[in-house]
């Protein structure tokens, strides 16, 4: 099961958080006994390590992050494994698109000007200088209050731990990234769909993920595709399938989930009716070619 952390933490009475519209701060103490999570994200977040270590990994990388360190994670699906040291304690600061763009549209004048990347990684490495950690260890007093803290105080939070960021020329590629939010108000079908297809998620969340309602993302990706996400899903889940049995040492059940199956009887009669024979027979006979 991926886990829908936005909503999680959103909707978890145990975690210390402040909640407006386009943001969300969450104190979260990871137990040591949760070695490794799998989850996805609609809403884009940065992560700051207060003590422990934990692995994200994306679609093509993996991160370390120590005590002191802090990720931009974009939205989409993710995995993590967190290490048995110690307890893992991090400060999550959600934020909305919708939010990055206005902060960039408000303060072009003062944001150095990035070439634009063809690509980028799914996650961004920030740059924590001595002012930043304090602004990061700063959001603890407003934990710490108690009753209602104002929206404006947390929106004054929230650029300012913006401005610290886009300021640093070490950040560059981040800043870079944002200003594409600028010109784009859609999230890229292509680009979501191509890098999270192989995880089990709900047409509902795929929608979610690239920011239009399920009706919307339906009609868009029949325009781009010229097929059903139903149909697209299942054949691009099988010819990942296909990769990893020629290329990996998973069993078919770990292939199975991997390409995003739910269940392996689904999986072995999809298979062999697109690729004429069940995944195990396949394996044996690209082995023995």
């Amino acid at each position: 099961m991926t886990l829908d952390v936005f909503q999680y933490f959103k909707n978890d009475p145990k975690h210390n958080k402040l909640i407006g519209d386009d943001y969300l701060f969450v104190e979260y103490k990871c137990p040591i006994d949760v070695e490794q999570f799998k989850l996805w994200t609609d809403t884009p977040f940065i992560t700051y390590v207060i003590s422990g270590k934990k692995d994200w990994t994306s679609v093509n990388k993996t991160y370390p992050l120590h005590s002191g360190d802090a990720l931009f994670i974009r939205k989409g699906i993710y995995n993590t494994k967190q290490y048995f040291e110690e307890d893992y304690c991090t400060i999550l600061f959600f934020i909305t698109e919708d939010f990055i763009r206005r902060f960039i549209t408000n303060n072009t004048s003062i944001i150095t000007s990035t070439k634009p990347k063809e690509n980028y990684n799914q996650i961004f490495p920030i740059n924590v200088t001595n002012s930043l950690n304090a602004l990061f260890l700063s959001v603890f007093n407003y934990f710490d209050m108690g009753g209602e803290i104002p929206k404006e105080l947390v929106e004054i939070k929230f650029n300012e731990l913006l401005f610290n960021i886009t300021l640093n020329p070490a950040n560059q590629d981040l800043v870079s990234f944002f200003k594409t939010l600028k010109q784009v108000e859609k999230t890229s079908i292509q680009d979501i769909m191509m890098q999270n297809f192989h995880y089990d998620l709900q047409l509902e969340e795929y929608a979610r993920l690239c920011g239009r309602s399920l009706s919307t993302f339906k009609r868009d990706f029949k325009a781009h595709f010229n097929e059903t996400p139903g149909k697209w899903l299942t054949n691009m889940r099988l010819d990942y399938a296909k990769t990893l049995l020629q290329n990996s040492e998973l069993n078919i059940n770990e292939v199975c989930y991997e390409s995003g199956f739910k269940n392996t009887s689904h999986f072995n009669s999809s298979f062999k009716q697109k690729f004429q024979h069940p995944p195990n027979q396949y394996r044996n006979l690209h082995l023995t070619t």
